[in-house]
């Protein structure tokens, strides 16, 4: 049974993965050729450099990964420390269930609903332009607030209320307490939460295809560029994106395990 549950785990990590390394591999084909390896080049990544559309799509996707990360991280937090309040757990419940929702739901359901909502308010405002910048922002806040509350609910839970109680007795406002005790407890939820929203903004593609407007990222220029024809510079600029990804992805797996462990010890005590 071992070695049929090792062959079985091998078959997934190789179909799961074995796209990708071909993309990496393509991407230093020194031809634009995309299925005859010729020879080892990087000119497809410093071609990506002087690319002008490229990089403005990059700065597009960076300002709106940032920015959406950083409220829905600020928003989140709050929102979390909110819900932990409630002393009715069925309101508790109920609040965490909506939350969830954005989660479940289908990214086209999600993308539509939020594309028709803009597209009303803006005809109802009388907007030129119903999409742009600040409806793909408000679009991924939207769906990165649930993960940033599952992330920070957790450490909430682990911190002893005690804490902010002595720390009111000892002469803290109630705002000094949750800076000064309560916020560095739950700092390690803050930052998964932080990565994990930064690294949802930062590939997204169905909710801001729906949302974007003129106001285009990454992922949708990506999609643009292989309606057409597939180069090599797609790989390469793919493989930056699944790079970047991969590692902000190990640093949150890091912060879970230091979480596990300090709950562990806090259980432990």
């Amino acid at each position: 049974m071992k070695t049929l549950s090792r062959i079985y785990v091998g078959l997934i990590i190789f179909f799961l993965y074995a796209p990708v390394l071909v993309m990496i591999a393509f991407s230093f084909n020194e031809s634009s050729s995309v299925w005859v390896f010729s020879g080892f080049s990087t000119k497809w990544y410093t071609g990506l450099l002087t690319d002008t559309t490229m990089l403005t799509a990059l700065e597009h996707t960076l300002i709106i990964a940032v920015l959406s990360a950083v409220i829905a991280t600020v928003i989140g937090t709050a929102a979390a420390v909110g819900i932990l309040a409630l002393r009715n757990k069925i309101a508790q419940k109920l609040v965490m269930s909506v939350t969830q929702i954005p989660m479940m739901n289908a990214d086209i359901v999600t993308g539509i609903s939020l594309m028709l909502l803009f597209i009303f308010f803006g005809k109802l405002l009388g907007l030129n332009e119903s999409l742009g910048f600040f409806t793909v922002l408000i679009a991924h806040i939207t769906f990165n607030l649930p993960y940033v509350i599952l992330s920070v609910m957790p450490k909430l839970k682990q911190t002893d209320s005690r804490l902010r109680e002595a720390a009111l007795d000892l002469g803290c406002t109630p705002v000094q307490a949750f800076f000064k005790v309560i916020l560095p407890s739950i700092s390690t939820g803050i930052a998964t939460g932080f990565i994990m929203a930064f690294t949802l903004s930062l590939d997204d593609f169905v909710i801001s295809y729906f949302t974007c407007g003129h106001y285009q990222t990454l992922p949708i220029i990506i999609y643009n560029m292989t309606k057409k024809s597939v180069t090599p510079d797609t790989y390469a600029l793919s493989t930056i994106i699944f790079v970047v990804i991969f590692v902000l992805l190990i640093f949150y797996n890091i912060l879970q395990n230091k979480s596990e462990k300090s709950s562990k010890k806090g259980f432990g005590k």
